[in-house]
């Protein structure tokens, strides 16, 4: 690769991962609002993309909000609408559900937030489909990825309280699972400072959990707090799923590991500091794919495609045309 080259290699086996024209360009760019932050869906069906923006103050009465936009592809081009809907307060992380888009809601100081589920097709209905762990409410859920099985994980850090949009916590940082069916919701994991982005393994034998207790949500830093990517073994035990095997699967240098996605080789990427990093399924750091100003979230498209959410811009980053991303599998 060229000096300039964005694409940077630190094992030969992201060579194969980047193919032999990788590419990186800014699809779009709001100068005015932060709209690609979080989530990252994209909806193959109608080749769009679900994005939240970070919070930012409302123009009409001054209070922190945050912005739903629908980014449209079409031959070449991308368009960005704002998306109106009733029933996520202060969205963040999402992931592809049912015909939709289930959203973390993080709540607000007066309402609860929990997972949302919004139609992503006009008037884009939404309703919140759970809010609280038996009756207390959760922090401020942050980002969520779906089992085949059809059970919901989440994680449900502290950070809206620190950012003064949620009342005091009553409920340690945790990893949760939800089964939809049944309505059960179970604590998963703990320990964490501040747990934020998941996703499984291709083969669903293994979750990873990315703490970015580094950066605290007043924006204070702290080069001695956990920046790390775990990862875990799901085991059956009395036929429910528990997280066993817990260890340290990578440490991040340049800020701290937000959203994480696998593709289907195993290989792990995660939004850090520095642009998106990708890592082997045995830990080993491949390179990273550099974008100004850090990666908080990204998603997989087609074949290859990766778009990368830098606040206010919207990347798209071509790796080799075999590359596919373990959720969608396109």
């Amino acid at each position: 690769m060229p000096a300039s080259s964005p694409f940077k290699i630190y094992d030969e086996a992201f060579k194969e991962i980047l193919g032999t024209t990788p590419q990186l360009e800014c699809l779009l760019e709001d100068k005015t609002c932060p709209f690609a932050h979080e989530a990252g869906v994209f909806i193959p069906e109608d080749n769009t993309l679900f994005v939240t923006s970070n919070q930012f103050q409302d123009p009409a009465d001054g209070q922190k909000t945050i912005q739903i936009s629908k980014v449209t592809f079409n031959n070449g081009s991308a368009t960005c609408e704002k998306i109106e809907t009733e029933n996520v307060p202060m969205a963040n992380g999402g992931v592809n559900f049912k015909d939709g888009v289930l959203f973390c809601a993080q709540g607000t100081i007066s309402n609860p937030g929990g997972l949302a589920f919004m139609s992503s097709s006009p008037p884009y209905q939404s309703s919140l489909l759970i809010s609280s762990f038996y009756g207390r409410n959760f922090n401020s859920v942050n980002d969520v990825v779906v089992h085949t099985d059809g059970s919901i994980w989440f994680t449900d850090p502290n950070y809206g309280h620190e950012q003064g949009i949620r009342p005091r916590p009553c409920l340690p940082n945790q990893v949760y699972r939800y089964d939809p069916t049944s309505k059960v919701i179970r604590a998963v994991a703990d320990g964490f400072g501040r747990p934020n982005g998941l996703c499984f393994s291709p083969d669903e034998k293994t979750l990873y959990v990315t703490d970015t207790d580094w950066i605290h949500g007043d924006g204070s830093a702290d080069d001695t707090r956990a920046s790390t990517i775990y990862a875990f073994d799901i085991a059956l035990y009395s036929g429910q799923p528990f997280l066993i095997n817990r260890r340290l699967f990578a440490f991040v240098a340049a800020g701290a590991p937000d959203g994480i996605k696998c593709d289907m080789d195993g290989n792990v990427y995660s939004g850090c500091g520095d642009g998106v990093n990708v890592w082997s399924p045995g830990g080993v750091h491949l390179g990273v794919v550099e974008v100004e100003g850090g990666v908080a979230n990204f998603c997989f498209g087609r074949e290859g495609e990766l778009f990368i959410l830098n606040e206010h811009k919207l990347w798209r980053a071509q790796l080799g045309d075999h590359v596919r991303g373990a959720l969608l599998k396109i």
